[in-house]
C-alpha cells in the first residue's frame, strides 16, 4: 500500500499561475469538519441519537473542534451536509430544519458554533429535491440564499441533483449572484462539474469564476482504492485543473477520512500529504468525540498544514507516475518562500513521495541546484508526524 515518504522544500524556477476570484474569501484552502462521508443520512435518532443528523451531533463537533487544538490548526468550518431539512417548506414556502432533531432551529445552532469562535455552514441543492430526498432551492434560489444569511451561515455547499445539467451554466452563477446580494459574506462550494456528462466540455474557467470550490470527482469512500482513483485522476487532469486553482478558488478532491475505519495509519498519512500538495480543502468527515490519538497527530500536523495553506495557492502536481517511477510517484506544490531573479520566480517546493510497494525510507534532496529544508517528514520513525499536542 502506497505510503508517504518524505516532503521536501526545493528551490525551483517555474511560470505564473492563477490569480485569486475576487469575494475575499478562502483564500487558502478552507479547513473544517463536514457530516456526510461518516454520518451520511442517518435521520434514526430513535434509535441512534449519538451518530443521527441533528442538532446535537454538530454541536458536539463543533465543541470537539474547538477545545481538540483543531481551531488553533485552522480547522474552523462545522458543516451539514444533507439530510438537515424537513420533508417539505413551512406554509410561506421558506425552508425549515426536521423539527425534531433540530428543535432549536438553524440560527440558534449557527449561533452556538460562532459562540466557539468557528463558522457554520449548510448544505443544500441546485434542484428541485437534495440527492437525499428533501426540498431543494429551484425555483426559489434568491429567497434561500436570504434564509442562509439571515441564519449566520458562512459556507453553502450547493450539490446537483434532480436538475437539467445543460442549466448549470445559468443557474449556478445565479446562486452565486444572489449569495453576493444577502450582502452576507459566504464560501460558495458546487458540485457543478460533478454532474456534467462526460461528453460535454466542462467550463472549467466559467465554475472557477463562480464558484470558491468545486467537486469534480466522485464522492471519497472509507476505502483506499477509493483514494487512489481520486488520485489518479487529479493526475491525469492536472493540465486543466491546476491553472484553474489559486487563492480563493479550490479543485475539492473531497473530504479527509482521516479517522475512520478502513485506512491504515500509512494511508491516513498518504491522504493527509497529497491533499495538503494538491491545495485541496481540508475537511474532516470522522468522529472527533472517538478520535484516536495517532489520527489527531495526524490532522493536527503542523508541517503538512503549513503545506496546505501556503499563501500562494498553487496546487501541485504529479511528476512522475509509479510506472515510471518504478512503484514510486513523485508530487510536487510550488510554495514559499520565494525569490526574484532577472528571469523569472524561484519557488520553493513541497514533494510528497508515495511508494506503492509500502516501504518507508527517509528521503532527503540534496541536489546541487536546489536549496534543501526539510518538514520534518522522516518517514524512517514516527518523527515524520510531529508530536504536536495542542496545550
Amino acid at each position: 500500500m502506497a505510503k508517504v515518504l518524505s516532503i521536501l522544500a526545493l528551490l525551483l524556477a517555474v511560470g505564473k499561475f492563477s490569480e485569486a476570484l475576487d469575494n475575499g474569501l478562502v483564500l487558502t484552502p478552507p479547513m473544517g469538519w463536514l457530516s456526510w462521508e461518516r454520518f451520511r443520512c442517518n435521520t434514526d435518532c430513535k434509535n441512534d441519537p449519538e451518530n443521527c443528523i441533528s442538532e446535537r451531533l454538530f454541536m458536539e463537533m463543533a465543541e470537539r473542534m474547538a477545545k481538540g487544538g483543531f481551531k488553533e490548526a485552522g480547522y474552523e468550518y462545522i458543516i451539514s451536509d444533507d439530510c438537515w431539512l424537513n420533508k417539505s417548506r413551512d406554509a410561506d414556502g421558506f425552508l425549515i430544519p426536521d423539527p425534531e432533531r433540530f428543535p432549536n432551529g438553524i440560527k440558534f445552532l449557527s449561533d452556538y458554533v460562532h459562540s466557539l469562535g468557528l463558522k457554520f455552514g449548510i448544505y443544500e441543492d441546485i434542484g428541485t429535491f437534495t440527492c437525499g430526498g428533501f426540498p431543494g432551492i429551484a425555483g426559489h434560489e434568491k429567497q434561500d440564499m436570504q434564509t442562509f444569511a439571515d441564519w449566520g451561515v458562512d459556507y453553502i455547499k450547493i450539490d446537483g441533483c434532480y436538475k437539467d445539467p445543460n442549466t448549470f451554466p445559468q443557474v449556478y452563477p445565479d446562486v452565486g449572484r444572489y449569495i453576493n446580494e444577502t450582502g452576507r459574506p459566504m464560501v460558495y462550494s458546487c458540485e457543478w462539474p460533478l454532474y456534467v456528462n462526460s461528453n460535454v466540455t466542462i467550463p472549467w474557467v466559467n465554475i472557477s469564476n463562480t464558484c470558491n470550490l468545486w467537486r469534480g470527482y466522485g464522492d471519497v469512500q472509507d476505502d483506499y482504492n477509493s483514494l487512489v482513483d481520486i488520485a489518479e485522476w487529479y493526475a491525469e487532469n492536472q493540465d486543466v485543473l491546476i491553472p484553474i486553482a489559486g487563492p480563493g478558488r479550490w479543485n475539492d478532491p473531497d473530504m479527509l477520512i482521516i479517522g475512520d475505519f478502513e485506512l491504515s495509519f500509512d494511508q491516513q498519512k498518504t491522504q493527509m500529504a497529497l491533499w495538503s500538495v494538491l491545495a485541496a480543502p481540508l475537511l474532516m468527515s470522522n468522529d472527533l468525540r472517538h478520535l484516536e490519538p495517532q489520527f489527531r497527530r495526524i490532522l493536527l500536523n503542523r508541517n503538512v498544514i503549513a503545506v496546505s495553506q501556503d499563501k500562494l495557492g498553487i496546487q501541485g502536481r504529479r511528476i512522475v507516475d509509479s510506472l515510471k517511477g518504478n512503484g514510486v510517484e513523485v508530487w510536487v506544490r510550488p510554495i514559499t518562500p520565494t525569490a526574484q531573479t532577472v528571469d523569472a520566480t524561484v519557488f520553493s517546493f513541497a514533494v510528497c513521495k508515495k511508494n506503492v510497494d509500502a516501504s518507508l525510507s527517509l528521503s532527503k534532496s540534496h541536489d546541487t541546484h536546489t536549496r534543501d529544508h526539510n518538514f520534518g517528514w522522516q518517514t524512517s520513525s514516527q518523527k515524520e508526524w510531529s508530536e504536536f499536542e495542542p496545550n
